[in-house]
């Protein structure tokens, strides 16, 4: 009899694969990170064998450390870095390219040249996004255009496109060409309203319709892996991007409910319920979850740069050995200097949507340091995520219930540091809840898979498992908060002159 699920959490740095039992806690885990290439300014690329031998390397050890066969798994869910692009031969199954990260801008100009055609509009109105090199349609076409023979090629129907699930879907079923809704619902291709691909926009995009995948719910038959892979055949069950797939492992099904992972990006999302709501705010509509038929709608905001402004750190300037000395060194800042950092390294995100802005520190003096600078990294994330909830809220005042408060549900890498997650709760100046289990994006699809097979309950009674692990009160008085956020929205409004 069937002990777990698993869940393949393919992200952007690092793919992990994690066991959970039937109590939904995890039992094991397994991780490996994976190069990333910068092959010019602005350029992100993965290579596609890294996302796949990783993910079958990390399966394969969390399978042995706990003594896991395949027999004893429920199923697989799947989840995901989003928008990133991959084109492969349908009969090799040969990438034509590098894999087009999502933090890559090499198509700001083509967008812009859209833009000023005046297609922006039509596209959100269908779509929910924003026109920006962020999204997958416009690397296809890049692709397309940029690999020898690869247009005529898929014009004959001889190429592939897939987000990442959709990729390693295929090498794991030995060919089977899906998505879900939530990762189609990404590409600037598909129409949330309609459910389906539109062809006009693969026409402005230039992108052949037979290339893309099959659109599925979030949880349902997504086939089964090769025998050879795992010692025998498992079913995979459940899809989802990697923030819906928080969105759902953070149990946020009432609409209103909202969470904020922070990975190398920072993503908050705002269950919309039934209702897609056109954002006056420059956030994105996009696809929550999509179950028996049923769509949920949410409302986005993006950071590109999170957990990255700590890598920076680390990895840019070198003064800090280890992530997890970020915190410590904040809390040593000088109180009396007020260093802000854009972290704008690949353009910022919402709710300016500028893709050619560059980062800066604002407020150096003679006596800045270390501390200093690491307390600005940790704090930009803070102030972005202000600046998101700010725009949410206004789109979501008129649906909004007309009491009960805010409570920001976190999760990602960085809410391990207490430091931080107590200065989002004071510039917020509202609570931030964090769970027991850390591993929401990968919960969330191991849920779905297992809600699939009966493994796991339907979703009101999965939300009554949730567990807080400590709730953050804001305790930073109104005219600190006030005085700091001004200074934020100073700079950035410098940086965007």
């Amino acid at each position: 009899m069937a002990r777990y699920t698993l869940a393949i959490d393919q992200g952007t740095t690092s793919t992990r694969a994690i066991l959970f039992d039937d109590h939904m806690h995890v039992a094991g885990i397994a991780q490996q990170e994976f190069a990333q290439h910068y092959p010019a300014s602005g350029w992100v690329e993965h290579e596609p064998d890294d996302l796949w031998e990783t993910s079958v390397a990390t399966v394969r050890r969390a399978m042995k450390e706990k003594g896991v066969g395949p027999g004893d798994i429920a199923a697989i869910g799947i989840t995901n870095q989003r928008e990133t692009a991959l084109v492969w031969d349908r009969r090799t199954g040969e990438p034509i390219h590098r894999a087009i990260v999502w933090q890559d801008r090499r198509t700001a100009a083509f967008c812009s040249k859209l833009k000023g055609e005046g297609h922006e509009a039509a596209i959100t109105a269908k779509t929910g996004l924003l026109l920006d090199p962020y999204f997958s349609a416009s690397k296809i076409g890049w692709m397309l255009d940029q690999v020898k023979g690869a247009r005529a090629r898929a014009e004959r129907g001889e190429l592939a496109f897939g987000t990442v699930d959709t990729y390693l879907l295929w090498r794991l079923t030995g060919g089977l060409h899906v998505t879900d809704a939530t990762n189609a619902a990404r590409t600037l291709l598909y129409d949330i309203h309609a459910n389906r691909w539109d062809e006009d926009l693969c026409a402005l995009f230039g992108v052949p319709p037979r290339m893309l995948p099959e659109v599925r719910d979030s949880a349902g038959d997504f086939g089964e892996t090769q025998a050879e892979l795992f010692g025998a055949p498992i079913k995979i069950r459940g899809v989802a991007g990697d923030q819906q797939g928080a969105t759902i492992g953070q149990a946020c099904f009432t609409p209103g409910m909202v969470k904020s992972t922070y990975g190398t990006g920072c993503f908050a999302v705002l269950n919309t319920g039934e209702t897609p709501i056109a954002s006056k705010s420059k956030l994105l509509t996009t696809i929550a979850y999509r179950l028996n038929g049923k769509t949920t709608y949410a409302l986005e905001g993006s950071i590109f740069v999170a957990g990255a402004a700590v890598q920076w750190l680390r990895d840019g300037i070198g003064i800090i050995e280890e992530a997890s000395q970020s915190g410590t060194m904040a809390e040593g800042a000088d109180p009396t200097q007020d260093v802000y950092l854009v972290p704008a390294f690949v353009g910022l995100g919402a709710p300016h949507w500028n893709p050619d802005v560059r980062g800066a520190l604002f407020g150096l003096t003679r006596n800045t340091g270390p501390r200093e600078l690491a307390r600005a990294a940790l704090e930009s994330v803070c102030y972005q995520t202000a600046d998101l909830l700010e725009a949410m809220q206004a789109d979501w005042a008129a649906h909004a219930p007309k009491d009960g408060e805010t409570v920001l549900r976190v999760d990602g890498g960085m809410v391990a540091s207490d430091w931080t997650m107590q200065r989002l709760a004071d510039l917020l100046a509202a609570p931030v809840d964090r769970p027991e289990v850390k591993e929401t994006t990968a919960l969330g699809s191991a849920y779905l898979a297992g809600m699939d097979v009966g493994f796991y309950p339907p979703p009101e009674q999965f939300a009554d498992r949730w567990r807080l692990e400590r709730r953050f009160e804001p305790s930073m008085s109104a005219g600190e908060r006030e005085r700091k956020l001004a200074g934020w929205k100073d700079a950035v409004r410098k940086l965007l002159a």
